[in-house]
């Protein structure tokens, strides 16, 4: 699924508290199926009152889900990614691109290192350019605690996996990551809610080492010391954010893509009520980007794909 919506960057770089990520999506996403699915009618098919209509969202909700998505191998993609691609206004060099890759929770780590490579490639063909500038990955269940930090503990890592499987996971992901900086396709890398205690144990298995932690302060005004001393002696920059980890709910997908008053009508209701899709649905993955004019600090582009499983085949 994709979602084109109307960000700058660093040691400590505060975003400013907009709308939250997850609402962004949501919202981004709804308005883009609706959007696709307005122009998947030809015009001499849709009523004259239709525009006028107080009852319109339903007409759309009756939109088979065929007409405004495409299928690509066993992809089914939502809506089509039939569009042009326009790419960036200005040079490639004149722009900051930033891209914040989500692993969500209950996704198999087996496929963590082919979500981020699918991940990457959603946005480079968007941006129709061969390269980032900061690839950023955030991990499931790993949350930054700053009170924690404070006291000098190792802040809060709670996760489907084991400590020691999730560090496995982690660096086995990171050889990726590594592999698009050889590449030159990522110029800088970093990771997402780090404490104190994982950056240590982390960084010295790294080949390529993360210039990047990005964390969430929550309430708090004030980056813990002790890891404003770490990353000061690490030579990595601490930026704050205001995304959620869990940006895609399992709920809030199917809610989105379901045959209810304000989904999609891609998915069937219970008891496969309506022509949608069957099935168990599980995000998988979302990645956010941004391109930003450098001179200007303009956000030109800005948008969010998320990939999701579905038990009898997947929607991307």
């Amino acid at each position: 699924m994709s979602s084109n919506i109307i960000n700058g960057g660093t040691s400590i770089l505060r975003r400013p508290a907009s709308e939250k990520s997850n609402v962004e999506l949501v919202n981004g996403l709804r308005s883009n199926f609706a959007a696709s699915k307005e122009v998947s009618v030809p015009a001499e098919n849709v009523d004259a009152n239709h525009v006028a209509d107080e009852h319109s969202q339903t007409k759309s909700h009756s939109i088979p889900y065929a007409l405004w998505t495409t299928v690509d191998n066993d992809r089914l993609n939502v809506p089509s990614n039939t569009h042009e691609v326009t790419g960036l206004a200005e040079e490639r060099s004149d722009y900051d691109i930033t891209v914040k890759l989500f692993l969500l929770p209950k996704t198999a780590i087996c496929g963590w290192r082919r979500h981020l490579q699918d991940a990457v490639a959603a946005v480079l063909q968007e941006l129709n350019v061969d390269s980032i500038d900061l690839l950023i990955i955030s991990f499931p269940g790993v949350s930054f605690d700053a009170e924690s930090e404070e006291k000098g503990g190792c802040g809060s890592n709670k996760i489907q996996a084991t400590e020691s499987e999730l560090f496995d996971a982690i660096l086995d992901v990171w050889k990726t990551v590594e592999m698009l900086q050889v590449k030159g396709v990522a110029s800088k890398t970093g990771v997402a809610e780090f404490g104190c205690e994982q950056l240590k144990k982390f960084l010295p298995r790294t080949f390529y080492r993360p210039t990047v932690n990005q964390i969430n302060v929550r309430d708090a005004c004030v980056v813990p010391q002790p890891m404003m001393e770490l990353a000061k002696q690490e030579g990595i920059d601490l930026l704050t954010h205001n995304d959620c980890t869990n940006i895609l709910p399992q709920g809030t997908l199917r809610e989105l893509l379901g045959d209810g008053p304000s989904g999609a009508g891609v998915l069937a209701g219970p008891n496969a009520k309506g022509d949608g899709l069957e099935g168990d649905l599980r995000p998988e993955w979302v990645v956010k980007y941004t391109a930003v004019v450098r001179d200007r600090g303009v956000i030109e582009h800005k948008g969010y794909f998320a990939s999701a499983e579905l038990s009898q085949g997947s929607a991307t």
